[in-house]
């Protein structure tokens, strides 16, 4: 949520790192705070990275909107690095979580014995173990709440923290009061459950935000660290990539990957741009011609003068492209966000009303205020918490058994909705794997494909290793070659018997194709193609019965496409850059469409993390598994339909869920304030509440048969 620009205001962009958001609530309190701020025209959150990016005039300087954070709340430090790799949001919260966790359970084990019956001296002793194991548990284990609340309160403001802090802080200490005086009732086992069951929310939600930020961690590492530099006097030295600048030379050799963008100035070779462009087939640079960072030299070495270094590049561009995309808000991170403006007020409201009610009705200070804390503890909203993300990890485990890995549980609830899916050809709806054209090895007669087979063998080339594994599957023995020499570029070329062979690039034909040379033998022509992944068309018809229109977004050539187009029936765009796949997901979630986004390699990257919700292959890059939503293993693409209809069932539950929670607190909330439900009571209810939550979210075990 951020506010329109303002035209009067310059368009420059600071952004703060500010590691104390943990939720929908920080996120609308950081941006509606800066978005206030004279000279700021806007503030956007990414809660995965914990930074905010702020536009704002050159009269507001990043002391201003770290000080304006300190006032919120947050303390923040300006981030020079925009790509550089966070931190783990899970870490901290382990060792809490832990605590809490442990000393829950043993303060509960002698809580069992005090409700039994154990009496006087029992009782006591048993009342003094809980508090030695339970005051210092919740002293380290309510860390995260006590100091979140105390940086808002110390600026006179309020956040979701300061109610649970309260709560916490209040029945810890009336119950070391009773203990102290002998009473008979202590609620250490409801204090350390409580924090139990928050820290649990947290640390899921934390791990993520840390999966997704790993998807543009594993972009910036498919850069090279550094190049090899040509100075003016011909001298070479290695630079780290952020020492290159525009106009440096990099002498690329074969097999490395470029450190920069630039132009080539001297040399030709190919290149393996899969990875930017989804192009399947390697293609040839010649001098003047761009070359990009992240792409790979395969043939020969060659110059490079660089134009673009550092956040300047392609690369980086779809880094910031994938950073930015994965902002969007769902429905129900809308509803917390408006949920949390509400909480804290009500639930100060509601026990400070119990409170002083009481105090009229003439109840003693120590009974009123046993009555405020139940309040706070019953109305901790871990039901409704746990709702969503419980419901997210049991079908996130019938799914994984199913062969489809969820690694966004948040995304079951944006799959639920798509209407509209956008496929990559190569690696997506082909299997990624090039297969020569089983007519064309037939023509083979076996001698030569013997041939065939040791020259191939002698090469790593993506369509000599498809060569070898299709001969050598139908038991073709290799031929003895002497002399073998593999020219980058060309092929391989070698000698059998007394004549010259080879393995070589086509004259005229495309790069998925190989000519098989023998002296005395025709020449011959392999075509290889990749083919379509087994139950294409079911899959897409399951989809369609779903009420999903399909159609192809792929940035491999329009030949290609447009056969893998005839072949499915499906309508396609070609040739599209990793911005024209963003652009094309923009207009249809513009037009009302929900979007599924289905790729594998780096140039989907942006789209996967554009699009509603996103799904790649088990075969795909790094970037693409890493910024998908959810994986699936299976060479089949039935995981596609199967994945929908299971989001979609787990919806149906997220909502009984938040009913149930909702009808809890419906009949919980006014037995607290009318003082028969002591704060031991009201953590049990709180914990059956979420227990009856997760019991329903059990459902869905089975979900993906």
């Amino acid at each position: 949520m951020s506010a329109q620009p303002r035209p009067d205001v310059a368009p420059l962009r600071t952004v703060l790192a500010v590691p104390g958001m943990h939720c929908a609530g920080c996120m609308s309190k950081v941006e509606r705070g800066l978005s206030t701020l004279p000279g700021v025209s806007g503030a956007r959150v990414n809660l995965s990275a914990r930074t905010v990016t702020v536009a704002h005039g050159d009269r507001v300087e990043e002391r201003d909107l770290v000080d304006a954070l300190a006032v919120l709340g947050f303390e923040a430090q300006p981030r020079r690095d925009e790509l550089a790799p966070n931190l783990s949001a899970v870490k901290p919260l382990l060792a809490p979580f832990a605590v809490a966790g442990f000393a829950a359970m043993n303060v509960m084990l002698l809580s069992v014995s005090i409700w039994s019956g154990a009496d006087g001296a029992t009782r006591s002793l048993f009342h003094w173990i809980s508090a030695a194991i339970a005051i210092p548990a919740v002293a380290y284990a309510g860390r995260p709440f006590f100091a979140s609340a105390w940086r808002v309160l110390r600026h006179g403001r309020t956040n979701m923290d300061v109610p649970i802090s309260i709560g916490v802080l209040i029945a810890t200490g009336l119950s070391f009061y009773e203990t102290a005086v002998g009473g008979e009732h202590a609620w250490f086992d409801g204090v350390l459950m409580l924090l139990t069951f928050l820290l649990a929310g947290r640390v899921l939600d934390a791990m993520m935000r840390d999966k997704a930020r790993a998807g543009v961690d594993a972009l910036i590492r498919q850069a090279a660290q550094g190049a090899t530099v040509v100075a003016a006097d011909g001298t070479l030295a290695w630079r780290k990539a952020d020492e290159l600048a525009a106009g440096m030379v990099m002498r690329v050799a074969a097999g490395e990957r470029l450190a920069a963008d630039g132009e080539i100035v001297a040399g030709q070779s190919r290149f393996d741009q899969s990875l930017l462009t989804g192009e399947s087939a390697p293609i040839a640079l010649h001098r003047g011609d761009a070359a990009l960072a992240g792409t790979l030299n395969l043939d020969a070495p060659v110059d490079v003068r660089v134009s673009h270094a550092g956040q300047d590049t392609t690369l980086a561009e779809i880094a910031r492209l994938m950073e930015a995309s994965t902002q969007s808000r769902s429905r129900y991170v809308r509803i917390a966000d408006r949920a949390s403006r509400l909480y804290a007020p009500a639930v100060h409201t509601l026990a400070a009303v119990s409170v002083i009610g009481w105090l009229i009705a003439g109840a003693s200070l120590y009974e009123a205020l046993v009555i405020g804390v139940a309040v706070l503890i019953i109305t901790c909203p871990c039901a409704l918490g746990l709702a969503v993300p419980v419901a997210q990890v049991v079908a996130s485990g019938a799914l994984m058994r199913a062969g489809l890995m969820v690694k966004d549980g948040s995304a079951l609830e944006r799959l639920a909705t798509i209407d509209r899916a956008l496929l990559d050809k190569t690696g997506t709806l082909t299997l990624g794997r090039l297969t020569p054209d089983p007519a064309a090895l037939d023509a083979v007669p076996p001698t030569e494909a013997g041939i065939a087979l040791a020259l191939a063998s002698h090469s790593r080339h993506p369509l000599s290793r498809a060569l070898a594994g299709a001969l050598a599957a139908r038991g073709v023995r290799a031929a003895s070659l002497w002399g073998v020499e593999e020219r980058p570029g060309e092929g391989v070329f070698a000698h059998h018997d007394d004549g010259a062979v080879a393995l070589r690039r086509p004259e005229q034909a495309t790069g998925t194709a190989v000519v098989l040379d023998i002296d005395g033998a025709p020449a011959r022509l392999i075509v290889c193609s990749d083919r379509l992944r087994p139950d294409a068309a079911e899959a897409l018809a399951g989809l369609r019965a779903l009420g999903v229109e399909c159609s192809i977004l792929s940035g491999d050539n329009i030949a290609a496409v447009a056969e893998v187009a005839r072949e499915t029936g499906l309508t396609a765009q070609a040739s599209a850059t990793p911005a024209d796949k963003q652009a094309a997901i923009a207009r249809l979630r513009a037009s009302g469409h929900h979007v599924l986004m289905v790729g594998d390699g780096l140039n989907d990257g942006p789209a996967l993390a554009a699009a509603d919700a996103s799904i790649a292959p088990g075969t795909a890059s790094d970037v693409g598994l890493q910024a998908s939503d959810l994986v699936f293993v299976q060479d089949s693409l039935i995981a596609l339909p199967r994945a929908v209809r299971a989001s979609r069932a787990t919806m149906r539950i997220v909502r009984q869920n938040f009913a149930l929670a909702i009808l809890y607190n419906i009949f919980a909330v006014p037995l607290a304030i009318a003082g028969l439900v002591t704060p031991l009571i009201a953590a049990l209810a709180m914990s059956i509440s979420s227990l009856i939550v997760v019991g329903n979210s059990l459902r869905l075990a089975r979900i993906a048969r």
